[in-house]
């Protein structure tokens, strides 16, 4: 029976940011609203910058909760962001593999949903995270120059899914979940990259790619590939 459970929550990343700049959004207006009470102006123009910046934080830690619709997760590698295909093509993979692999870039822009999904169900194999630069998350060095967190999840067919979350110029923190010796699962949040960032997949070849560039994905909703 499929769910069709669409709740919107906020992410517990942001909780803290949230609330604190809340009471410092109120704290400062009540100031201005008392303290100069013969011209408003000041207090008007403090809320409507920085009530939208608010506003466009808040849309930015956005958390939906989300179940995978298809038939069946075997063979299934799901998006695991919110975002815009911006790369599918076939690379060499040295640092892991050492074989050819088909890569495919999901860009999440400022306005899309940051959480991050387990794209395939499995076991987690590998985690580590990475120090690096921070170029825009759509150039082609951003994979391998940024700062990022590498994710290895051994799928129950045996096939080793590399998921790569990568910061972007505007993103300074990626959270992951996920833990070596960790069972995963579709619809489980594996983490999230706070601001502009990628996400990156490296499939095995033979896998049949079910997206095409520039297509919008919805985290653990769009379909990116089926494996071999």
């Amino acid at each position: 029976m499929k769910r069709k459970l669409r709740k919107i929550r906020i992410h517990h990343e942001g909780t803290g940011q949230l609330v604190y700049g809340g009471i410092a959004l109120a704290v400062i207006g009540a100031l201005l609203w008392f303290g100069i009470e013969a011209n408003k102006v000041p207090f008007w123009t403090f809320l409507a910058i920085f009530g939208t910046v608010y506003a466009i934080v808040l849309n930015f830690y956005r958390s939906p909760i989300r179940y995978f619709e298809g038939e069946t997760t075997e063979k299934t590698v799901v998006a695991p962001a919110d975002g815009t295909i911006v790369v599918i093509e076939e690379v060499e993979e040295n640092k892991y593999f050492h074989d050819r692999r088909i890569m495919v870039s999901i860009f999440m822009s400022l306005w899309n949903v940051h959480a991050n999904w387990f794209p395939v169900d499995g076991k987690v194999k590998f985690v580590q995270h990475f120090n690096g630069n921070y170029h825009k998350a759509w150039l082609p060095k951003a994979s391998e120059e940024n700062e990022r967190t590498d994710v290895i999840i051994t799928t129950p067919e045996g096939h080793d899914i590399l998921c790569r979350q990568v910061a972007g110029a505007m993103a300074r923190r990626i959270a992951t979940y996920a833990k070596p010796g960790d069972e995963c699962f579709i619809d489980e949040h594996m983490g999230f990259i706070k601001l502009g960032s990628r996400v990156d997949l490296y499939l095995p070849l033979g896998s049949e790619i079910l997206i095409e560039m520039g297509q919008k994905t919805r985290g653990d909703q769009t379909i990116i590939a089926k494996l071999p």
